[in-house]
């Protein structure tokens, strides 16, 4: 068994010079990871993961940034409130810690759970978005009604129950309470092509953040509150920035989600990976990174 270690020890393992920092925003507190230095880029992980998710790309984009990976609201070691879990709310979050830190415009990329934030801090706040690298998942929009149930059998690799299921109140909490290592692993198998691109360490780094009733309650609460990021979302205009959007071979649902939400989007295809981009291949994500931020 490997020992679970601090976020700040995690960090100072990383080249960068990375610490781990805490601040309070938008009325709670937010952890982030922040080391190298050069223009900001702000790194923004996904379900079930933490900032450790960007622990392989963070060194790369150091040499040219200053790079800051943040725990979202819920996640981590950050605060877990009993509200706030709506993406325009997150990315009010983000937009306050990005101006607690100094800054006025950076550049973003998130993942997941952490893309549907940053299109959000990009619609809600413009003049604080440079540039946006989205991976892997979009906004939440009307297609999300019509996920199906039961799905065909030749779209069952396509099926992502944990959308159902974390919309349901109190049960995920009484059923993965002590147990985020099965969910882990469960999604690790699923998802990666290569299952060694999440070692032991971080599975169990994973498990702990997801085996707490308050983490997993509000881990929920970014599912939760699709309906209200849907609803959000018919108000936003168009995005005019430019957008870098990354996904792994044969899964565009990022470009789909993009085709009348924005008008200058850049397809990056990242081959031989699964959902977990920056885990698989870190080197390939943080070199298009890197060319596209600047």
């Amino acid at each position: 068994m490997i020992d679970l270690v601090t976020d700040a020890q995690l960090a100072q393992s990383l080249s960068g010079d990375f610490r781990s920092h805490y601040a309070h925003v938008n009325g709670i507190r937010l952890h982030y990871v922040a080391g190298g230095a050069g223009s900001p880029v702000v790194l923004l992980p996904g379900w079930p993961q933490t900032w450790w998710q960007a622990r392989k790309i963070m060194p790369l984009l150091a040499r040219q940034h200053r790079v800051i990976a943040v725990d979202l609201r819920g996640m981590g070691s950050s605060d877990t409130p009993t509200d706030g879990y709506d993406k325009k709310t997150m990315a009010e979050d983000i937009h306050q810690l990005v101006r607690h830190l100094g800054y006025s415009t950076v550049d973003v990329a998130g993942h997941d759970i952490g893309s549907m934030v940053a299109f959000s801090l990009a619609a809600n706040h413009p003049e604080t978005v440079r540039r946006l690298a989205l991976l892997e998942e979009p906004h939440p929009d009307d297609r999300l009604y019509d996920f199906r149930l039961l799905p065909g059998p030749d779209e069952r690799a396509r099926q992502r129950w944990w959308f159902a299921f974390n919309q349901v109140a109190e049960l995920p909490e009484q059923l993965l309470a002590g147990r985020g290592r099965h969910l882990v692993d469960y999604l690790c198998k699923r998802n990666l092509r290569n299952p060694d691109a999440i070692d032991e360490q971080s599975r169990a780094v994973y498990a702990r953040a997801y085996s707490r009733l308050e983490s997993i309650r509000a881990a929920n609460g970014w599912y939760q509150s699709f309906a209200q990021d849907i609803e959000d979302g018919r108000k936003y205009a168009g995005l005019t920035i430019p957008i870098a959007a990354l996904y792994f071979s044969g899964h565009t649902d990022i470009l789909d989600g993009l085709a009348e939400r924005a008008t200058d989007v850049l397809a990056i295809e990242i081959p031989d990976s699964g959902h977990y981009l920056a885990e698989e291949q870190p080197e390939l994500v943080a070199a298009h990174l890197r060319d596209f931020f600047g």
